[in-house]
């Protein structure tokens, strides 16, 4: 039997066994990142002082480091300490995205096959978003983007869904890290502000491409638990001009709107 069990019970943890493995300055640097994590607006380092009853010092030690591996951020007046947005970078990275792909492209494929349009899903990563699912129409024409691709959170309407369901400190943090990529077209902050607010409003985008003549791209959030989008479903739509029956702009925006809300996570 193993010694930590007991008729199929957990033994609970030795106090003595748990205190012998102590990393005080961990445990310090974990304390702060906890604290912050319940206050999205931040902490002056005096605030943090008097929350977690230790000296000067050592918060400004700690700090110090965390700032230097950018767990926490420190506002542009350098009073006042937040999260980063890297400990929700690190959440999102190959276990949990692989876990969210593998679970995801069985619904994409119901979609493709559906309305015949290819879909890809887009994570944030950096200060832009990175396809991690794809899959390619049915048909024998269609448009799709090759896994891994990366894509601009400013010019795009997976960069609108994405930045459109986020708290503000988040949206604040993802706009700071972005990097402009090859081609990305320029965006003014009351012409983002005001896409961000119509996407909120409509649900989800639907508008053409700024990168390919002839593509009207949907995107659709996917949500986590807090009602924040953990993921962007897109479908860059063709519309066919002969005769064959396809589906229509709106049919296929109703599909991608139940499969993102499927993936969603309540």
């Amino acid at each position: 039997m193993n010694p930590a069990t007991t008729s199929g019970l957990t033994r609970p943890p030795d106090p003595a066994e748990a205190d012998r493995y102590r990393a005080p300055a961990l445990d310090k640097g974990l304390d702060i990142l906890e604290l912050l994590s319940e206050q999205p607006a931040g902490l002056t380092r005096g605030e943090i002082v008097k929350a977690m009853g230790r000296s000067p010092s050592e918060i400004y030690r700690m700090l110090e480091r965390l700032v230097a591996r950018d767990y926490v951020s420190r506002s542009p007046e350098g009073d006042r300490y937040a999260l980063s947005l890297k400990l929700f970078v690190l959440a999102h990275r190959h276990p949990p995205v692989n876990r969210l792909a593998a679970r995801a492209v069985p619904v994409m494929e119901t979609f493709a096959q559906a309305v015949e349009q290819s879909c890809h899903l887009g994570v944030y990563d950096r200060g832009n978003l990175t396809v991690v699912a794809q899959v390619s129409s049915p048909h024998k024409l269609g448009f799709s983007l090759r896994l891994g691709a990366r894509i601009s959170l400013l010019d795009t309407g997976s960069g609108h869904v994405l930045l459109a369901y986020q708290g503000d400190e988040q949206r604040a943090q993802m706009l700071a890290a972005h990097e402009a990529l090859d081609g990305e077209v320029p965006m003014s902050e009351s012409d983002l502000a005001a896409a961000l607010a119509q996407v909120r409003a409509d649900g989800g985008w639907q508008g053409e491409s700024q990168q390919t003549f002839g593509i009207t791209d949907l995107s659709m959030p996917v949500l986590g638990p807090d009602g924040h989008a953990i993921a962007v479903l897109t479908c860059p739509f063709i519309r066919r001009i002969d005769r064959h029956p396809g589906a229509d702009i709106t049919l296929t925006r109703q599909h991608l709107s139940d499969a993102a809300r499927a993936l969603s996570i309540r």
